[in-house]
């Protein structure tokens, strides 16, 4: 019987690799990359399904924010960003309208009041985010800073994209390229050339089954916070190559912060481990990822209904969502994936599924990896 999962696997992680291939065995329509490194030494690297290869490039959405902020925990550890300093310090136009107090920390917590600009923007002001920053800027915020904390989806990356270039006079992306991508070697990027296009698989609709349609559509409707954050762009919602998704060219080149990262689920462990300290490329002190990976914003998040929980742009585990031990740190996406480290354990782990997996967020079958991983080193 030829193999349903293609790739490497340390023996001691067979008991992953063996859960991953039962989970493809059982549904011939999922594809997935699975890539766990332990201190930096690649553990676990498999592709299986008929959608994703080993060398497939895809979109991951908001994971992509767990990335860029590798670049904010870099200007940190250069102290060209103090986290505790107020925004306005580096952004001067940043306090208008009741906001001259926000902190750099407050601002990376979600808890600015800056979930939704106040007016819809073009794809053009996203991706090129000075004009979308512009507009965030000058409004009032939501609520109070510092009152409630809510997911900014999108303006996240507007943000954190406006922090860097006042503070660096160039973008997010081309900090990331030559001081963490680049040196590294990671097969993940955010602003995705043209050479590598070859290597891209579209992101694709999830396929839900009967029940979970007729629970989807059973679900009360959502506030206008919530409708408003995620109407915000005036482009197609769809996967087409004119939406927001990564199947659109232009943001795939571009690399928005907040979701047009476009990798492989190496790439992401790869990144991941190299926050650990392994390898030869210094992004950050352990200090820094510390503070970062700290607890800002824990309840009931204000856009999402839902608890969520983040340090400074980084999700933390949390009962939903107990992919990792405490001080663990990373981001998941729309489409199932996740990306994070875990300082205790040694692990970093990169999974990306396909097609986009119902109901958004990390796929149920990522945390449960992740957490045999962990049993396997704990036990070991």
């Amino acid at each position: 019987m030829e193999a349903v999962a293609h790739g490497s696997c340390d023996v001691r992680f067979a008991p992953v690799a063996d859960r991953f291939a039962e989970m493809l065995t059982h549904d011939d329509g999922y594809s997935a990359q699975l890539s766990i490194r332990l201190h930096g030494e690649p553990v676990v690297d498999l592709a299986g399904g008929t959608y994703l290869a080993a060398r497939s490039l895809t979109g991951v959405y908001s994971v992509s924010k767990g990335v860029s902020a590798l670049v904010i925990a870099h200007l940190i550890d250069q102290t060209a960003i103090e986290p505790d300093r107020v925004v306005s310090h580096y952004w001067p136009e940043f306090g208008a309208a009741g906001k001259a107090n926000v902190t750099v920390r407050q601002l990376l917590g979600h808890q600015a009041g800056l979930p939704v600009a106040a007016r819809r923007l073009s794809l053009d002001e996203v991706l090129d985010s000075r004009a979308a920053a512009d507009v965030l800027a000058a409004q009032r915020p939501v609520w109070r800073p510092g009152t409630a904390f809510g997911y900014h989806a999108l303006t996240i990356g507007v943000l954190m994209e406006e922090l860097v270039r006042r503070v660096t006079g160039t973008t997010l992306q081309t900090v990331y390229e030559a001081a963490i991508r680049g040196p590294i070697g990671a097969d993940f990027f955010l602003g995705l050339p043209e050479i590598e296009d070859s290597r891209y698989v579209p992101v694709d609709d999830p396929k839900p089954t009967a029940a979970e349609v007729a629970e989807l559509a059973a679900r009360p409707p959502v506030d206008a916070l919530q409708e408003a954050v995620f109407s915000n762009v005036d482009a197609p919602e769809d996967r087409s190559d004119r939406g927001m998704s990564t199947n659109n060219p232009l943001v795939r080149r571009a690399g928005a912060a907040a979701i047009g990262g476009v990798g492989s689920a190496s790439g992401l462990s790869q990144l991941y481990a190299a926050a650990l300290g392994t390898g030869r490329v210094r992004i950050a002190a352990p200090e820094v990822f510390a503070d970062m990976a700290q607890q800002q914003s824990w309840g009931t998040d204000r856009v999402l209904g839902v608890p969520n929980c983040f340090g400074m742009v980084f999700m933390l585990p949390q009962p939903r969502m107990p992919y990792g031990g405490l001080g663990s740190f990373g981001h998941d996406g729309a489409g199932g994936a996740l990306a994070f480290a875990d300082p205790t354990s040694g692990l970093s782990f990169g999974y990306i599924p396909a097609p986009m997996q119902y109901p958004g967020g990390a796929d149920g079958r990522s945390i449960e990896l992740a957490r045999l991983a962990a049993h396997v080193v704990n036990h070991a």
